[in-house]
């Protein structure tokens, strides 16, 4: 997984790329006729129900369009709301609240629609011992916010990107050459390249799996598209050799059932890539 300092600097870099994507030159609806001298005072308002995600990436926001923003939190991330509640309330020049107010919309609703999903998942699985996984299937430029919401909701992140952990999925084992071939030749580039990064394969049936475990040094397996009977035979099979994750279409209706069947992990890319935003709005105030 990256560190916090790299994650601190993934969400630096969204902050910037927004705000200069959504300012540019200046925003001239504000400029036009508020002086900027004038002081406002405004509430984020919650039209929906769910668990709320976003208030520190707000805070983030605010301080960095204008670091003269006061930020009054009443409730925290990953709190569970409902229509009417107030988030927080930010005093500043209006035309800094005015500046900042769309980003801190657009990402908290989404990630707050994420934490929601993720923490539906989480008590689905509870009693399991199974753990809720999101994936890279994430929205370009702001995965950093989308994982973040997955951990607020209550789940785990997978590995971040590329970089931070080895995958080896059918299209690298069908290039590699065979399962065995892909593993060995993985274990040889991190001795060569003295990287540390841990091994997941993953497995298409059980023949896989049992070819999978002659190999030493892998972390964990995939368990992709089993039916609960095969999933319940590849946990079996693979005992304490290494962990073990569900993964292929994995849903709400189905999730506990795959929890039941004794893997460790359960990732889900619906955790983000499918997901409807929760309606927020910052409204000003007396």
């Amino acid at each position: 997984m990256i560190s916090q300092e790299q994650f601190n600097i993934e969400i630096s870099g969204i902050i910037r790329n927004a705000i200069r994507e959504d300012v540019g030159d200046g925003d001239h609806s504000s400029l036009a006729c508020i002086p900027d001298s004038t002081l406002g005072k405004a509430k984020l308002l919650v039209k929906d129900e769910g668990v709320i995600a976003g208030v520190e990436f707000a805070k983030l926001v605010f301080s960095y369009v204008d670091p003269n923003m006061d930020i009054e939190t009443l409730i925290e991330d990953g709190s569970h709301v409902k229509y009417g509640d107030i988030v927080f309330y930010v005093t500043g020049a209006s035309q800094s609240i005015l500046k900042a107010e769309r980003l801190v919309l657009n990402a908290m609703q989404r990630m707050s629609a994420i934490a929601t999903k993720t923490k539906t998942f989480v008590d689905l699985l509870k009693g399991t011992g199974t753990k809720i996984l999101d994936t890279r299937k994430t929205t370009p430029g702001i995965r950093a916010l989308e994982k973040w919401a997955v951990k607020i909701g209550g789940g785990e992140n997978h590995r971040f990107a590329l970089y931070d952990m080895i995958m080896l999925k059918d299209n690298h084992i069908d290039f590699a050459g065979g399962i065995t071939k892909a593993i060995n030749l993985t274990k040889q580039y991190l001795k060569d390249t003295n990287r540390d990064l841990k091994i997941i394969v993953e497995a298409r049936n059980l023949m896989e799996i049992e070819e999978i475990l002659e190999s030493e040094g892998v972390y964990r397996i995939l368990i992709d598209n089993f039916n609960y009977e095969d999933t319940r035979k590849a946990v079996k099979l693979i005992g304490n050799q290494c962990l073990t994750e569900s993964s292929g279409g994995i849903n709400e209706n189905t999730v506990r059932n795959y929890a039941l069947c004794g893997v460790n992990y359960i990732s889900s890319g619906a955790l983000t890539h499918s997901v409807y935003n929760m309606d927020l709005s910052l409204k000003a105030v007396d």
